[in-house]
């Protein structure tokens, strides 16, 4: 059971990450209009409808986010609330990615235009268009580097393209992301 804290009034807060202040950086612009939160930076911009149960104070360079009160689905919302709202701000900054391996004998892709095609041992290759603020990058024919403002999308995208081929258990091939560990198999050969 996780601890809970008590301020000075004797109330316990349970929420850590929602009570956290996020810190606007230099060059990142936050705007509210009623429950729809703009960000702008260097990298572009993001709305997000916020869920009504949640108020959102903008003050100077800080953003504070509260909840009602302690309900289940308001102290959810209160961390997945702020969490949204930081992982905005530092797309719009920085910009996500995700890089994905190709494993397999002339299993390969390349960039065509806006298109990625992939051999990926089907009788056919297999192409992708880019979606809207999604960008793939090619740098060898055995990686594919999936970029974009928006988190989510990123890795929707990125699960989306590992689908095409999933990693099989035996000899590995397929393609899977970067920091992923497939546990092989042993196959029936192996197995005297």
């Amino acid at each position: 059971m996780s601890p809970v804290i008590r301020r000075k009034g004797g109330k316990p807060v349970m929420s850590r990450i929602g009570n956290k202040p996020i810190t606007v950086p230099e060059g990142v612009e936050v705007k509210l209009d009623g429950t729809h939160l703009t960000v702008k930076g260097p990298k572009g911009t993001l709305e997000r409808e916020i869920h009504k149960n949640m108020s959102v104070a903008i003050e100077g360079n800080v953003i504070h986010i509260t909840r009602p009160d302690d309900e289940a689905e308001n102290k959810s919302l209160h961390g997945l609330t702020r969490t949204l709202i930081a992982n905005m701000i530092e797309g719009v900054r920085n910009e996500y990615q995700k890089e994905l391996q190709i494993v397999g004998v002339g299993y390969r892709a390349q960039k065509q235009g806006k298109k990625l095609v992939m051999n990926l041992g089907y009788s056919h290759p297999v192409e992708m268009e880019e979606p809207a603020g999604i960008t793939f990058d090619v740098p060898n024919p055995n990686t594919v580097i999936v970029k974009g403002i928006d988190k989510e999308a990123v890795g929707q995208t990125a699960a989306v393209v590992r689908t095409k081929r999933p990693p099989e258990v035996y000899h590995g091939k397929g393609i899977k992301y970067a920091d992923e560990h497939i546990r092989r198999k042993e196959g029936k050969a192996g197995k005297k």
